[in-house]
């Protein structure tokens, strides 16, 4: 099992879940966070005056899957969330373990 975490562009959102839900992801998690990366920030106006903007806003994704659909959920938010843009995101895999159901006491797989 796999926890895939994807930084993804705001507006992306809605695009992505669509197409996680087409694959039969049944859940995800989604926090809104600030961030930088290349893109260092940017500058804007607020009534005339300038201001720097150093952590953009970005959603982060966390979703819990079996090892066979990593690759195709992987593949399928690289496709969704790209914008060809600076600043489309990043995806971090990471190993999970054990997974608790707290409801029903499941584990493993069957938990997710």
């Amino acid at each position: 099992m796999k926890l895939i975490m994807a930084i993804i562009k705001p507006f992306k959102l809605d695009e992505v879940r669509e197409a996680l839900l087409g694959l039969g992801i049944d859940g995800l998690t989604v926090s809104e966070v600030r961030g930088f990366g290349r893109q260092k920030g940017h500058t804007e106006v607020y009534r005339g005056t300038e201001y720097s903007v150093n952590f953009l806003p970005k959603i982060k994704l966390e979703i819990a899957v079996d090892e066979p659909l990593v690759e195709q959920v992987v593949e399928t938010i690289t496709d969704t969330a790209n914008t060809g843009q600076i600043g489309d995101g990043k995806i971090f895999l990471f190993n999970l373990d054990h997974v608790v159901r707290i409801r029903t006491g499941e584990t493993g797989a069957g938990a997710l």
